[in-house]
């Protein structure tokens, strides 16, 4: 397996100042120590979703409230509602530090209870599922890791193989956050990202979201003028048929 770049205590200190920059060193932590004393006080906020009001979620571990996954957990758990007794896979090991899942968890790194550590690309289950979910998860891809080549391709292969993995009509649902990798915010500008369905959620205040256009959600900044992600992308993609595959190889 190749080798991640914070898999070591010092790589994943290094790591994480590249991309969060260093005062995030400090702030991190502090938000951390003091977050049971935050969260109590925080007001209840809401964000719109496609017609629903879906309720914020905060919570000590990666500091939810000061970041994109205060609405990245509701989205995941509106999903899930809606598969309720279907064949789930969640690409990345996210939801279960939050709370117990029941679904399969598939994680080339991160080790963890029942979390299964394999590429997807390679990934061969014996059955096929109802809705596969990534949180902040495809940005990683050929970014965070030692390989130099190019991103780009290795996050629109992962993404066919995830899709491979569907039942139809299942659904692919995944978050990223705007500005991480500059070659993903590529995919998504040109529309080589694939997806059926697009919406862009924009940071406007400390704990205020609310939906944009493409163009306006890919102007946003990462870390600017908030910590971490001032803007997501929440793509869904169906199920890729073997006609399907077999006309993208062809057009490759």
């Amino acid at each position: 397996m190749k080798r991640h770049l914070y898999n070591s205590k010092l790589g994943k200190v290094s790591w994480f100042v590249k991309r969060f920059g260093p005062a995030e060193v400090i702030l991190k932590p502090v938000r951390m120590l003091f977050a049971p004393l935050i969260i109590p006080f925080l007001p209840e906020e809401h964000f719109n979703f496609h017609g629903q009001q879906l309720r914020m979620f905060y919570h000590r571990y990666n500091m939810t409230w000061a970041s994109e996954r205060c609405v990245e957990v509701p989205l995941a758990r509106f999903y899930l509602e809606q598969h309720a007794g279907g064949r789930i896979l969640e690409v990345g090991n996210v939801l279960s530090h939050y709370s117990p899942v029941d679904h399969a968890v598939l994680d080339k790194f991160e080790k963890g209870p029942g979390v299964i550590n394999e590429d997807v690309v390679l990934f061969t289950p014996a059955v096929k599922y109802d809705l596969i979910l990534s949180i902040s998860t495809f940005e990683h891809i050929g970014f965070d890791d030692d390989s130099t080549s190019a991103s780009a391709p290795k996050i629109l292969g992962a993404l066919a193989a995830c899709r491979k993995l569907l039942s139809p009509p299942g659904r692919l649902i995944i978050t990223v956050p705007i500005g991480y990798n500059p070659e993903l915010d590529e995919l998504i500008r040109t529309g080589a990202l694939g997806a059926t369905r697009k919406t862009f959620l924009k940071k406007t205040e400390t704990r205020l979201w609310i939906s944009v256009d493409q163009s306006t959600g890919l102007e946003c900044k990462y870390r600017k003028p908030f910590p971490y992600a001032n803007a997501i992308l929440v793509a869904e993609f169906e199920a890729l048929s073997t006609e399907n595959s077999s006309s993208e190889r062809m057009a490759s």
